[in-house]
């Protein structure tokens, strides 16, 4: 059975085969508005969503499919005290793939190793978020035309920051691709993914103010400081205002840098950035659900085969 768990599972012609697809459901979206009829898409979201969870059902639905699920896991049988493998052998009972969120990582993939049916990692804890780098990848391939020999800048909590650390291994398969992380101190990204990049010999620096390295910039990929991932709510207080993006700091920037969000935003880019033309996060958000289609086509595909 095959899952997506870390966007690592997919091989880099992989991607490209599902960004093609994306691109064709945008393009032609009629084309696929039955497709998945029939077909069930159980959402397993033990951790609140906004965009991941209703853009899988809106995938789901765009396509002609049905959906069923819950939105915490207060509103499930483990706040009974059922085990995790037994809700996901439970639910694929009813289903015929699963979009699965969860706080702990390493979460999906344990479901996976009793799942009858595929699982997507809809975001497990700090650790990883594929389906939003797909989201990434499709957004930068579109605004770009490209996804190699760029610099891209990750700025915000790198720490904790799933989203980061997904788009860090996706793009780091590119040829010519660098990073610039920007962080305080206390949320670098993890040391194991900076030795992976050194041990890989793909360049990278870390540098504490956006300030000194915004000209040079390609993609500047900001995020928020998760007041959710703190155990002290004095760090998140003293960090939460570490980096706000205005157009001032933006007078510096590529006439042609693309500025990414995973959102939701709290006050890390200035609303008036929103009509700036590098802005693209609200067209990442609608390309997220076109990903997602094509994701759920590709391993209801392989399930079929298999």
């Amino acid at each position: 059975m095959r899952h997506l768990i870390d966007i690592t599972d997919f091989s880099v012609e992989e991607i490209t085969e599902l960004l093609d697809l994306a691109d064709d459901m945008i393009a032609n979206p009629r084309r696929y508005a039955d497709s998945q009829r029939g077909k069930i898409l159980a959402t397993l979201f033990f951790e609140p969503s906004t965009r991941t969870r209703l853009s899988f059902e809106s995938a789901m639905l765009s396509m002609g499919g049905s959906v069923l699920g819950f939105s915490s896991a207060d509103s499930s049988s483990t706040a009974k005290g059922e085990s995790l493998t037994d809700t996901i052998r439970t639910v694929g009972c009813y289903c015929d793939i699963i979009a699965m969120r969860h706080p702990k990582e390493g979460a999906p993939m344990a479901g996976s190793l009793r799942s009858t049916v595929p699982i997507i990692n809809a975001g497990d804890g700090g650790h990883n978020h594929p389906t939003q780098t797909l989201t990434d990848l499709l957004t930068i391939r579109r605004e770009k035309g490209r996804m190699d020999h760029m610099v891209v800048g990750l700025c915000g909590d790198l720490k904790f920051g799933r989203t980061v650390h997904s788009l860090i291994g996706a793009m780091s398969r590119y040829e010519g691709v660098s990073f610039v992380l920007i962080s305080p101190p206390e949320l670098r990204v993890p040391a194991y993914i900076t030795r992976d990049l050194a041990d890989r010999g793909i360049p990278f620096t870390e540098v504490e103010t956006m300030e000194e390295v915004m000209p040079e910039l390609d993609i500047l990929y900001m995020t928020r400081v998760q007041r959710e991932r703190f155990f002290n709510e004095a760090d998140y207080i003293r960090l939460k205002d570490t980096y706000i993006l205005d157009p001032e700091k933006l007078r510096a920037a590529k006439k042609d840098m693309s500025i990414l969000h995973p959102l939701p935003r709290v006050n890390e880019i200035a609303v008036s950035v929103d009509d700036d033309p590098r802005a693209v996060y609200f067209r990442q958000v609608r390309n997220g659900r076109f990903v997602r289609m094509a994701l759920i086509t590709k391993l209801l595909k392989e399930a079929e085969q298999a």
